[in-house]
């Protein structure tokens, strides 16, 4: 099915165009993707789904059952939140919106899961089983995955296999990643709030100096990494922000520093959440100073299972060709669709998006944007891989 599936996309592509420039001109913050949801159920219901909506507060589902006798329900992700950005491009389709931008390519997995919705509904007489479609919020860090678990997404009917993409720019038009086992990283964010003694920048001996400490800790975090891990293994400790004081004059009594930790297994998420603790205490205290290590767990990491990865592999080179797809790649990047994976077994893979130096701005950018000829690939990529889960692969 995977040629006439592609052949279809390609008929539906100034369709799925249309829709993704609508949804760009009109991007929408996480919990906050109410036109964007209310574009995705109306077309639901048009196409004869059964629809819920509020899933997850901005959350949609749609379920079609197939005509054909089967046991199995594949569910199919497309997340729908935009940026904090002020797009920078200038196109027809730039957004509207000021401060909040399309930058990671949502838009676009919108309009390949209204594609693949449009289909499977014109081929509701070839499916051996139900089709569930999510459309989720919030994924930018806000947790709309598991706001939808939470309010039922995986309960009646209960998904065998879950299937996900993501475009990317990193990738070229007309290539796919398609891997088992971890593809993105778990995602830990944390925060030590130095305590040291404030005090006159002309008495620094009266004082325990709170950036000083601050400092140290960020510098010997680095380490971690390069002596605590395996050098076969990968890992990532990031500090992003520190913040203290606020007169040059004035030696500061706290300081704050936020970061976040990568991972690919709990073996090596759990050696860096103990030595971030371990260090940052112990050069404190070995200054004077205490420190509060505060480390959330965040996203598990997106685990692709051997069954369904090798359907979609399957797919994905029927669609583009075998040469064309990576098996290799894997990313520190994080993902909450891993909190589906989690429970379900299925795949999430990466769908290449760019061609020229317009389409090869990284994700977040404010010159992020993607050759819209990957969306009909998308879309028949995704129907081949879950008429073939549904047909008793995987």
């Amino acid at each position: 099915m995977s040629v006439p599936f592609l052949n279809e996309a390609e008929a539906l592509h100034d369709e799925l165009v249309a829709i993704r420039r609508d949804l760009h001109m009109h991007p929408e913050l996480g919990f906050q993707e109410f036109r964007t949801a209310k574009i995705v159920a109306a077309k639901l219901d048009e196409l004869g789904y059964e629809v819920q909506t509020g899933v997850g507060q901005t959350g949609v589902v749609g379920i079609l059952q197939g005509d054909l006798p089967g046991e199995r329900t594949v569910l199919l992700r497309f997340d729908m939140d935009a940026l904090p950005i002020n797009e920078a491009n200038d196109v027809p389709y730039r957004s509207q919106t000021p401060g909040v931008m399309h930058a990671c390519g949502h838009d676009a997995h919108v309009a390949v899961g209204i594609g693949v919705a449009t289909l499977f509904a014109r081929h509701r007489d070839q499916l051996p089983g139900t089709i569930k479609l999510m459309f989720q919020p919030a994924e930018e860090g806000l947790g709309g995955a598991v706001a939808m678990i939470a309010d039922g997404l995986l309960e009646g009917p209960v998904p065998d296999i879950a299937l996900g993409l993501h475009v990317s720019s990193g990738h070229p038009l007309g290539t796919a990643v398609v891997r088992d086992g971890a593809l993105m990283a778990a995602s830990d964010p944390f925060r030590i709030i130095v305590h040291g003694k404030g005090g006159h920048g002309a008495q620094p001996h009266q004082t325990v100096d709170a950036v000083l400490v601050g400092a140290q800790i960020v510098v010997a975090l680095q380490t971690i990494v390069a002596r605590n891990l395996n050098p076969e293994e990968t890992g990532v400790v990031t500090i992003g922000a520190f913040q203290a004081g606020e007169a040059g004059n004035v030696i500061a009594e706290s300081a704050e520093l936020r970061g976040t930790i990568r991972s690919f297994n709990p073996e090596i998420q759990e050696l860096l959440h103990r030595r971030v603790r371990e260090v940052a205490e112990g050069i404190a205290h070995t200054l004077g100073a205490t420190a509060d290590v505060q480390i959330r767990f965040g996203v598990d990491a997106t685990v692709n299972a051997p069954a369904p990865t090798a359907v979609t592999y399957q797919a994905a080179a029927a669609v583009l060709g075998e040469e064309k797809i990576n098996t290799t790649f894997r990313t520190t990047g994080g993902e909450d669709f891993s909190a589906v994976l989690a429970k379900v077994p299925g795949c999430y893979f990466f769908l290449g998006s760019s061609s020229n130096e317009a389409t090869a701005f990284p994700h977040h950018n404010p010159r992020f944007d993607i050759d819209e000829a990957c969306l009909p690939q998308g879309v028949a990529i995704l129907c081949d891989t879950a008429l073939r889960c549904l047909n008793g692969e995987g």
